[in-house]
């Protein structure tokens, strides 16, 4: 049997308020908001007294999502890694927008913050890693044709 399909991807953030406006900015919608807890949460993530709030958005198109984790037990004292973009195991999270420069902008006073420059790939698109909420890397890709 293959896989189905990808359901969603997700990562721990500090602040979900903050990081749920940076992502609606983006132009995903949020789908909706959760708090999760209990034996089940627990045996899941391997953790012992489990209580997070979840937010899940959804890209324009609605074949994609993403879940934004922000932990309330347990607490953890181990900061999230603002390394490179190319040590293994960075994760990564990439979406073609309309308007790279526009997006660029917007996102900025959100705590957006360009990790090199705005690179063109041949003919085929304009491409910007972002750092975005606790340092995860947004790959913005303009399509040119």
């Amino acid at each position: 049997m293959t896989i189905r399909r990808m359901d969603h991807t997700g990562y721990v953030v500090g602040d979900l308020p903050a990081a749920v406006a940076f992502f609606v900015e983006l132009g995903l919608e949020l789908e909706g908001k959760t708090t999760v807890e209990g034996a089940w949460a627990d045996r899941l993530i391997g953790l012992d007294g489990v209580q997070a709030d979840i937010a899940f958005l959804r890209t324009p198109d609605g074949h994609g999502r993403v879940e934004l984790s922000a932990f309330q037990s347990p607490v953890t004292t181990v900061a999230a890694p603002r390394a490179p973009v190319n040590v293994p195991g960075i994760p990564r999270l990439t979406f073609v927008v309309d308007a790279l420069d526009d997006v660029l902008g917007r996102l900025r006073p959100h705590g957006g913050e360009l990790v090199g420059e705005v690179a063109r790939y041949e003919d085929y698109c304009r491409y910007a890693y972002v750092r975005g909420p606790e340092g995860v890397i947004i790959g913005l890709v303009e399509e040119l044709s």
